[in-house]
């Protein structure tokens, strides 16, 4: 028998791990299957992990219909899952404009189509992103001086809060072996041209930023930039046990919305006090504050010498006593 191809061995590994990681397996697996090289060698390795594991494998591949002969696209990658065993199937996606931009639209809609299918399956999505786009993510992040929540990248599992369960098995994988996986398989991937427009920041970061990295401080950028994720990462598993621990004492409900003791928010460090008040703003309300709007609702709390109301999002802040009360507009 000819040898196992160590671009195979190592997908097939990859995913295997992040199967016996889960609590509980999952009934089945939805691959999020766009043709390219990445998830196409996802859905090889967990065609084979599936058959091994009794659990059963199906694919989706969505077709946005953003690009001339993108169903024939979509039909390909599908006919390929199929010949590797697995049950696929193409959903095409109305695409509702949000002003966040076409990739985010086109995100939005795409994850809203696995979703419905993994719920409907009871199903684990599983994503094929590799160390090279953890790589780029956070180094966009850096770039764009969002904070750790983007510096973390993306994480290996996530659970939403409807249940549904996007896992990364790829995230320590290279993309070239994903490349070589599907060499030695036989399967064709698709060359996506976005991935190579240099309108878009990713494929700049991609195809300027991180090779001049590479050459002007050595190898090992994108292993480094991987590795200060997953840190970082820990790091914020810390900080969000000890901030649900502290607004279980600090936190209550006000009329239209909620209040915080200026004194504790007071009383703790900037990064804790800070991660405070966006989550309860994000948990009551809904919305994300910028660094900026974040600095000025704790200045209420540290700085505070009779400032008035300050307009958030949806709500607004407002020093009340010895309280910093939120509440809707």
């Amino acid at each position: 028998m000819p040898s196992l191809a160590p671009s195979v061995a190592e997908i097939r590994l990859a995913v295997r791990a992040a199967l016996t990681a889960l609590p509980d397996p999952p009934a089945a697996l939805v691959v999020a299957l766009s043709g390219g090289a990445d998830s196409l060698a996802l859905a090889a390795a967990a065609a084979f992990e599936g058959r091994a594991a009794d659990i059963r494998v199906l694919s989706v591949t969505v077709d946005h219909a953003l690009q001339h002969g993108s169903a024939r696209v979509a039909a390909t990658a599908a006919a390929q899952a199929e010949a590797l065993g697995i049950e696929s199937a193409v959903q095409t996606v109305a695409i509702a404009e949000s002003g966040e931009g076409p990739e985010a639209d086109a995100r939005t809609a795409r994850y809203a189509a696995l979703r419905a299918v993994a719920q409907r399956e009871d199903a684990a999505v599983l994503l094929g992103h590799t160390l090279d786009d953890q790589a780029e993510t956070v180094l966009l992040g850096l770039a764009r001086g969002s904070g750790a929540a983007s510096l973390q990248g993306m994480a290996p599992v996530r659970e939403d809060d409807d249940g549904t369960v996007w896992m990364r098995p790829l995230l320590a994988v290279r993309r070239e072996t994903t490349r070589a996986a599907c060499a030695a398989a036989g399967l064709e991937p698709w060359q996506d041209p976005h991935n190579a427009d240099p309108r878009f920041a990713r494929v700049r970061t991609r195809e300027r930023v991180l090779p001049v990295l590479e050459a002007e401080l050595g190898p090992g950028i994108a292993e480094a930039l991987a590795r200060t994720a997953e840190q970082l990462r820990e790091d914020a598993e810390a900080f969000d046990e000890m901030i649900h621990e502290t607004i279980e004492d600090i936190v209550e409900h006000a009329e239209a919305g909620i209040s915080v003791s200026a004194a504790a928010l007071a009383a703790n460090p900037a990064a804790l006090r800070n991660r405070i008040i966006r989550l309860v703003v994000q948990s009551e309300f809904g919305v994300s504050l910028t660094r900026t709007q974040t600095v000025e609702v704790a200045r209420l709390a540290v700085d505070w010498s009779g400032q008035g109301p300050i307009d958030l999002p949806g709500c607004t802040a407002t020093r009340v006593g010895g309280r910093i009360v939120v509440a809707a507009r």
